[in-house]
């Protein structure tokens, strides 16, 4: 009997310039990016709400999740500029990171290089898009709302 080889998905290779996850059980996430979406995800279970999405839930350890998505205006908790990047985001520097609240969850990104430095403020409203990136790579940002 021949050797079935397990086919890897490697959707995750996608996202960003540099792809950190070879394998995860959450690569709907490029999917929806795809298709113009950021998602979370929310356990069924306990209704704990996660971003970035994770499969298993820490609280309750259920894995029966559901996916949500992550849209209009959240509010501008914190930022930085990064001057030095880690490996494989060198020619993306300057850039900066957000931390923005929706609420019930904060999600973390980059935010619009448009948006010029004077501008950006704690509190401000930003909204999240999908961006196409070099070399068929896909990830989100956030601009002003």
């Amino acid at each position: 009997m021949a050797k079935q080889e397990k086919e890897e998905d490697t959707r995750f290779s996608k996202f960003g310039t540099v792809s950190f996850t070879a394998l995860t059980k959450t690569n709907d996430f490029i999917d929806y990016l795809e298709k113009g979406k950021l998602m979370g995800t929310r356990c069924k279970k306990c209704g704990q709400i996660f971003f970035p999405p994770r499969a298993n839930c820490y609280s309750c350890f259920s894995s029966d999740m559901d996916w949500f998505e992550v849209s209009g205006k959240g509010r501008l908790l914190s930022h930085t500029k990064l001057e030095y990047a880690p490996v494989g985001f060198e020619d993306d520097l300057p850039y900066a990171l957000a931390l923005v609240d929706y609420g019930d969850y904060k999600v973390f990104g980059r935010l619009n290089k448009d948006i010029p430095g004077g501008e950006i403020k704690v509190g401000m409203e930003v909204a999240p898009q999908v961006v196409k990136l070099p070399k068929g790579h896909i990830s989100y940002e956030f601009t002003k709302a």
